[in-house]
């Protein structure tokens, strides 16, 4: 069986309960299942766990109708530790684990991961054909001997948390709208990598980022952000879209730091997205492009301060 090596190389140190997904940009429903997981393991006296898969199921399933990333797999995996999850297994998927049945699935991890219990929300569907839904997990628990514990769909301002819902609002960039949905606010990592330098001839040098196949984006426009580096926090103003005035017509993320003066490439910059200042503009001059962009520093500032802080 194609996971058996990888799951046999964890060796948890005690029994655990687990949970099971992709867990795609770790957003609210997720974090709520994962505190019911959290507190579960604490309870019982297990080690918490969550299984989770690179590259997406829909890639290897679906290669043809990719879905946009929320975050990176190294994003994904901090975030899950920081809500005190113990253990995080990352399962290469492929068509061969696609194709194991939801019992032969569940055989194997708890097999090599001691699993006693499993945390799932209302819409679970493991194995092959999709076919491992709730009925089916709670009777292979009962012939297995694990629990199964339903964790009920997480809702804000009236709809379930999805995704998909997050990934529409931030196709808007309604910045506001992804980090209610998300719980936390989006972000975007990524070395910084050699540009025109137009904004260091404007005044105003830019970090242009190289980001991960496939990484979901806000829609094109400016944006009030703050910028993670080395222990400090910026605030910045980032550029998502294509450079109407000067660009190439390629899609780039470039954020300009507040207040630093230095080398950044080759160096990596963590990105949070706060709030959307404007739509992306095609300026008659650099005259025009300047006057603007300094009106958006300035708009970075009232929302954001000017100050340093740490991370």
């Amino acid at each position: 069986m194609e996971i058996e090596p990888e799951l046999a190389s964890i060796a948890p140190s005690q029994e655990t309960i687990l949970a099971i997904g992709v867990f795609d940009g770790v957003h609210a429903g997720h974090r709520h299942l994962l505190q019911t997981l959290h507190q579960r393991a604490a309870e019982q006296d297990l080690l918490s766990g969550v299984i989770t898969f690179n590259p997406h199921p829909q890639s290897v399933l679906n290669p043809d109708d990719q879905l946009p990333s929320l975050s990176s797999l190294e994003d994904r995996i901090a975030a899950i530790q920081e809500l005190g999850i113990s253990m995080v297994v990352v399962l290469t998927f492929t068509t061969s684990v696609a194709g194991l049945s939801a019992r032969e699935f569940m055989s194997s991890i708890q097999k090599h991961l001691r699993m006693r219990g499993i945390i799932v929300g209302p819409d679970v569907a493991l194995g092959r054909g999709q076919e491992g839904n709730i009925s089916m997990l709670c009777a292979l628990g009962h012939e297995m001997n694990f629990s199964v514990e339903v964790v009920h769909p997480y809702i804000v301002d009236g709809v379930v948390v999805s995704s998909t819902l997050i990934r529409q609002a931030l196709a808007q960039g309604d910045m506001t709208r992804v980090e209610r949905l998300m719980g936390r606010r989006f972000q975007l990592r990524g070395k910084v990598i050699s540009s025109d330098r137009r904004g260091r001839i404007l005044g105003y040098p830019t970090a242009n980022l190289s980001l991960m196949p496939q990484q979901a984006l806000p829609g094109n426009g400016i944006y009030a952000t703050v910028a993670h580096l080395e222990g400090k926090r910026y605030p910045s103003a980032t550029s998502v879209g294509i450079r109407p005035t000067f660009g190439d017509g390629e899609r780039r993320v470039e954020t300009h730091l507040l207040g630093y003066e230095g080398d950044l490439y080759n160096r990596e910059l963590r990105v949070e997205f706060v709030r959307r200042l404007r739509d992306e503009e095609r300026f008659s001059s650099s005259e025009e492009l300047k006057a603007q962009i300094e009106k958006d520093v300035r708009e970075v500032e009232a929302i954001l301060g000017s100050g340093l802080t740490s991370a």
